[in-house]
């Protein structure tokens, strides 16, 4: 018996154990979603869904919709991060986040212009938040700079602090802190990189 044979053999038999195994590990964690959300003790659910711009991680309490993470900040980082700011009490439970990632499929199929999602910002707090709720206003295909944004919510010296509310928005794409540009019309910064800004610009025909 040939080694290129044992080995295909050995592969085959670890499979044939190991398949089993992952779908009984993927029947308990199904039972465990269900479980939390029906004694509601799971407070923060997430899921990963595929983008034409990539991999998204989605997070949301029962409040609303609490993180948009690309994959460049790391996934499970910014779970970690989630456990030690919002809840120990976090579970991969897609369920939860459908609607979300149907708006937001909507969204990247040129078939939805304006979310509609109950949205959560624990955190955000203070000037940030003022910030981050106007975001939506601005309309589909449209831009603003950091100082208009600055004079829209009251502020109009406030040009940098907008500036730092967009580059920790917790909620990109759905708060499109993408919308918002330097008076000279430079990008500026984006936490999912400039080619990911520039992509969503150019998907709204804003670029």
């Amino acid at each position: 018996m040939s080694t290129e044979t044992t080995t295909e053999q050995v592969i085959s038999g670890l499979l044939a154990v190991t398949e089993p195994l992952r779908d009984e590990v993927q029947r308990l964690h199904r039972r465990l979603e269900v479980s939390a959300e029906d004694a509601k003790i799971l407070d923060v659910a997430y899921t990963t869904i595929y983008t034409p711009v990539g991999a998204l991680l989605l997070a949301a309490t029962r409040k609303g919709l609490l993180r948009v993470a690309f994959e460049v900040e790391g996934f499970d980082q910014v779970i970690d991060e989630l456990g030690r700011r919002v809840s120990p009490r976090i579970l991969k439970s897609p369920k939860r986040l459908d609607e979300v990632a149907f708006e937001i499929d909507e969204y990247f199929g040129r078939r939805r212009m304006n979310f509609d999602l109950a949205l959560d910002f624990t955190l955000s707090s203070s000037f940030r938040e003022v910030v981050q709720r106007y975001l939506p206003q601005i309309p589909y295909g449209t831009t603003e700079s950091y100082k208009q944004v600055a004079a829209r919510v009251g502020n109009p010296k406030a040009a940098r602090a907008v500036g730092t509310a967009c580059a920790t928005n917790p909620l990109p794409i759905v708060v499109p802190c993408h919308r918002v540009l330097r008076t000279d019309g430079k990008l500026g910064g984006y936490l999912g990189g400039l080619a990911m800004k520039t992509s969503l610009l150019k998907l709204e025909g804003a670029a």
